[in-house]
């Protein structure tokens, strides 16, 4: 079998891996090869409009795209070995557990969408860490300084792609977990930005004397060009390959990771992990410039995108031509940014226990109604509208061919509710601006995909660490609005779908917290209504506005114009580098004769890896 990897350091080998089927005795053997022929393998093909290594390759068969070389190569090579698109990410999401590990990992959680082409069926699960039973959930956490356990929820994400896996994979648990193993195992090379992250955690990783011996032995940190092995990660994920999800939740891995959360301020208990629950739900659904897209219903973001898609299209933005030279486009674009950040404030929640009404918010009449404000008066601060006279129609287009996700009525029984809105924000919890995440797209041979969205939160989570895992910081995402017991975490985590017809045309996601949201809708504008290729859409300069300030981020690369348009509209422009908080987009596109084309965003370190 044979896949594409490309190396960060601007090496393109060919390369093969053979991986046992013994979750115990996994064997790696790479053979490296300097000439252009390899039985089984093939090269990526040198493209103009992606002069950095990996970040565009094109394949006719199955493509990953994901935020570190060695996880988007394991996706690529469980493809290669049969498995199909939900084996190809368990396979990513738990290499990036290894080796993306400051921005994911088995002590995080996140969401994913699967489109099946086979049956034309979309599936979306939820394991983003959730709030446990100690009624100190519903409480602000007034302790002077920050507590590490205090930020951890109960994690999902060994729970989520395990669960995918068995629903709709095709190999074993073992094969698609053994690339993670081996490289936690084995080791792998620390890219430029593991090194940086670490850099900027040293305090944190110093706290916890192991964390400090696998990151910063001998009291410094590993640098690019190192080699990271994880013994003790390795140790527990070949349990999770040899015995499932129940050894993680039960039994002395809980146990211990209770105990030490405990011991620095938190709340999971044993039987938190013992009954965490993974939820199937129904994706958001819209359609728009003849596309259905599919996005991450409550309590992930996906809200946001679909809206801000809509909008643009009933502004005249999406049909510009262009954002680098057009500084009117620009300027709309930033007002729609602060419209779509608004209702995503307002309108969020975990929809079990709150009424989120997300399906009057993606909703067209919402975009048309809300799009006559783009180009008006500019105040201070956008306010949010009202989507509730929309959440009871019925959905455009074929979207209900798709199960969508519906009007928000009953609350879980006994539940307490949310407010609907109208709710502060409570900023002394809320951190997200700092909050880091991983994304991975995958498309199979058959066209069929996933959208994944991982996360620890801050980098490297709330710092506690067991068991070769560090947990979460996600429970600093609650707030006076919806934090409370025994319920998911908020994020703006998006990972979408976009179809043609029957169809997908693109896979697409973002890491970055609140940049999440405005990435992906500046690179799908980009790729389907401006049709620019796609790493030409990953590369372009982004803007970022937000509901409560005039100020505009924008990274270099707009004509002059663009900044003149901002200030003539009343913002304020700021200067921004392009560094890996400002969205770190992955996507596959699909041309109409099947192509798949792999992008990964210059911004991180990621690449995309086709078969």
């Amino acid at each position: 079998m044979g896949f594409t990897r490309t190396l960060p350091e601007g090496m393109t080998l060919p390369m093969c891996f053979a991986f046992h089927r013994s979750a115990r005795t996994v064997a790696t053997t790479a053979l490296l090869v300097a000439g252009n022929l390899v039985t089984g393998c093939m090269r990526p093909s040198a493209s103009a409009v992606a002069p950095m290594s990996g970040k565009r390759v094109e394949s006719d068969r199955g493509m990953v795209a994901a935020s570190h070389p060695d996880a988007a190569a394991a996706g690529a090579a469980i493809l290669a070995q049969g498995g199909n698109a939900v084996d190809a990410f368990a396979a990513t999401a738990f290499a990036l557990s290894v080796t993306d590990v400051s921005q994911t990992g088995l002590g995080g959680g996140g969401a994913m969408t699967f489109f099946d082409a086979k049956t034309k069926t979309v599936e979306h699960l939820s394991f983003y860490p959730r709030a446990g039973e100690d009624p100190a959930w519903g409480r602000a956490d007034t302790t002077r300084g920050r507590r590490p356990g205090r930020a951890a929820a109960t994690p999902g994400m060994v729970a989520g792609v395990l669960e995918a896996q068995a629903k709709w994979g095709k190999l074993t648990r073992a094969q698609v977990m053994a690339p993670a193993i081996a490289l936690a195992r084995d080791g792998f090379i620390v890219s430029p930005l593991l090194a940086r992250t670490i850099v900027a955690s040293r305090d944190k990783l110093m706290a916890d004397s192991l964390a400090a011996a696998r990151f910063m032995p001998r009291g410094e940190a590993l640098r690019p060009g190192d080699r990271l092995v994880q013994p003790e990660l390795a140790a527990t994920m070949e349990r999770i390959a040899a015995e499932g999800a129940t050894v993680f939740y039960n039994g002395g891995i809980a146990e211990r990771l209770s105990a030490k959360v405990k011991a620095q301020g938190g709340l999971i208990t044993v039987r938190d992990m013992n009954t965490y629950v993974v939820t199937p739900m129904r994706p958001l659904c819209t359609m728009w410039r003849g596309y259905t897209l599919l996005g991450a219903p409550p309590p992930m973001g996906g809200a946001s995108v679909l809206e801000m898609l809509q909008l643009a299209d009933a502004a005249g933005v999406a049909d510009a031509g262009s954002f680098t030279e057009n500084g009117t486009a620009v300027a709309k674009l930033a007002d729609i940014m602060r419209l779509g950040d608004a209702d995503a404030s307002e309108y969020r929640g975990d929809p079990a226990v709150q009424r989120v009404p997300a399906h009057g918010v993606v909703h067209p009449g919402f975009a048309r109604q809300r799009a006559g404000l783009v180009g008006g008066a500019l105040p201070d601060t956008a306010r949010a509208g009202n989507p509730w006279a929309f959440d009871s129609l019925a959905s455009p287009g074929n979207c209900g061919t798709f199960n969508p996700y519906p009007a928000s009525t009953a609350l879980r029984t006994g539940a307490r509710s949310g407010s609907a809105g109208g709710a502060p924000r409570d900023t002394a919890t809320v951190d997200e601006g700092r909050s880091f995440t991983s994304h991975l797209a995958v498309v199979d041979g058959d066209g069929s995909a996933v959208s994944a969205t991982t996360t620890v939160g801050v980098l490297f989570g709330s710092g506690v660490y067991t068991d070769g895992f560090f947990l979460n910081s996600s429970g600093s995402n609650f707030d006076a609005k919806t934090r409370g017991t025994d319920r998911y975490a908020n994020s703006t985590m998006s990972p979408t779908l976009i179809l043609d017809g029957d169809k997908v045309r693109l896979v697409v996601g973002a890491a970055g917290s609140q940049y999440i949201q405005p990435a992906i809708t500046q690179v799908t504008i980009r790729m389907l209504a401006f049709g620019e290729d796609p790493a030409v859409a990953l590369s372009a300069p982004r803007i970022h506005a937000s509901d409560n300030t005039k100020e505009v981020e924008v990274e270099p690369g707009f004509s002059t114009s663009v900044y003149q348009a901002l200030v003539s509209r009343g913002y304020a422009p700021a200067s921004r580098v392009r560094d890996i908080s400002f969205g770190g987009v992955h996507a596959v596109f699909i041309r109409k004769d099947g192509k798949r084309i792999g992008v990964a965003d210059p911004r991180r370190d990621g690449t995309a890896a086709g078969w």
